[in-house]
């Protein structure tokens, strides 16, 4: 059902069950951990840290591993193991240009690929076990700043689900052993000669799996069978999304659960949120799960019996906010903190965290802090509230694309070439 002209879409998707995923703060089984929340409480986490040895004495490092490759996508973690994906160029080193610009430029990057799982203990960092997936030249192309294997992996504790957009969907178990793979062709987010590369993750709820597969000739939204990848159904998105980087949020409330799909979106506080951050709008809407229909703003209103509130311009361009404590914390590519009351939209504060910077992962929060990561290799440690504070700066040594993965006593990071895990284990 249609739901705003500025490209929200809520899809009734089955009666309401219990999330396979749990909130218990120990797992972070996918992109942004349980139901896609970005948060983790109770998980003593460190304050400061120091993984640059050009920068001072190194410190707070549990381990280091190096990750062949290039891949965006985050750490997921389970029972005690982490998973990650990367993308292995044959002809070696993959370009990859990072910062604040607005070139279209596809990456020279075309050659043979090999599309990985790696899975290390959380402890030691030690590698379990590797699998690839596919070997081949690319379906389709990347952005000179994106990489193959944008998308975060999914678990609900016994399966492993990998989706590479053009190169197929697979399904693992935690052992690392394939149950089956499926070939949905060639699924290409380019236009207009710009080579995007897909990036919508795979969500997992009730036995399904959930995949955003916008490509302009031909956009869908379509579940499958986790258990043996059997198409379930297929919604087409033509007229409704032209492309979309996005990753599908299940939101499992008081009535039936519903896939919310396009822009950035998230569930808190009963409300559903979604980050657009492109065009001239790049609007961040709260809107209420009952909202039915078409809910477009009239003129120059914020709010409507559907929206509870909206800040046009306001939304993050690639990174996805999160709602901690009753507040929005939202991060601009270009390194502006903002900050809402959660249920209102009232603006706290906007701030610009440090000059110079590029932001494309998503902050987090536990424990009363956000922590935002910057494509120079900082992570920043901001109190939460509604004040800025900048609490720490801590140098991870390399460049930061990935969004972190938080379970007790750890912090999981992947840089551009490497896993570190920050804190201590039990």
């Amino acid at each position: 059902m249609l739901l705003s002209r500025r490209d929200i879409l809520l899809t009734a998707l089955w009666p309401m069950a219990k999330p396979l995923l749990g909130a218990d703060p120990v797992q972070w089984p996918g992109f942004r951990g349980s139901m896609g929340s970005g948060i983790g409480d109770g998980l003593e986490l460190p304050l400061s840290w120091n993984c640059d040895a050009d920068a001072g004495p190194l410190s707070g490092i549990l381990w280091k591993a190096a990750l062949p490759g290039l891949g965006h996508s985050s750490p997921i973690v389970s029972d005690n193991r982490i998973f990650v994906t990367t993308a292995v160029a044959s002809s070696g080193k993959a370009p990859l240009r990072l910062g604040l610009y607005g070139d279209n430029t596809a990456a020279q990057d075309n050659d043979e690929q090999s599309w990985e799982i790696w899975c290390f203990d959380a402890g030691s960092g030690k590698l379990q076990w590797k699998q690839v997936a596919r070997k081949a030249r690319p379906r389709a192309q990347r952005h000179e700043k994106a990489s193959h294997a944008n998308t975060t992996l999914a678990t609900d504790g016994s399966r492993l689900v990998a989706f590479f957009g053009s190169e197929g969907l697979y399904c693992y178990d935690l052992s690392g052993k394939l149950l089956w793979s499926k070939d949905l062709g060639v699924i290409n987010v380019s236009k207009y000669g710009i080579g995007w590369g897909y990036a919508s993750s795979p969500a997992l709820h009730a036995g399904r799996i959930l995949l955003q597969c916008d490509a302009p000739d031909n956009p869908f939204l379509a579940a499958f069978r986790l258990n043996d990848g059997e198409e379930i159904w297929r919604t087409a998105r033509k007229g409704v999304c032209e492309r979309c980087w996005a990753t599908p949020y299940v939101h499992a409330g008081d009535g039936p659960a519903q896939v919310v799909t396009n822009g950035w979106p998230f569930g808190a506080h009963g409300l559903i949120y979604v980050a657009n951050g492109h065009g001239a709008q790049a609007p961040l809407y709260a809107i209420r799960p009952t909202a039915r229909g078409d809910i477009s703003l009239a003129g120059e209103s914020t709010a409507n019996e559907s929206i509870a509130w909206s800040a046009p311009q306001n939304g993050a361009y690639i990174s996805t906010p999160v709602v901690y404590g009753g507040r929005l914390y939202s991060v601009t590519n270009n390194g502006v903190l903002k900050c809402y009351d959660a249920l209102t939209g009232s603006k706290f504060y906007e701030q610009r965290i440090t000059p110079g910077v590029a932001v494309s992962s998503s902050p987090v929060a536990a424990d009363g802090r956000v922590y935002c990561a910057t494509e120079e290799g900082d992570v920043f440690v901001i109190r939460a509230g509604s004040t800025f504070e900048i609490l720490s700066r801590n140098r991870m040594g390399e460049p930061c694309m990935a969004t972190p993965a938080l379970v007790k006593r750890l912090m999981i990071i992947r840089t551009v070439n490497s896993l570190i895990a920050i804190g201590r284990m039990a």
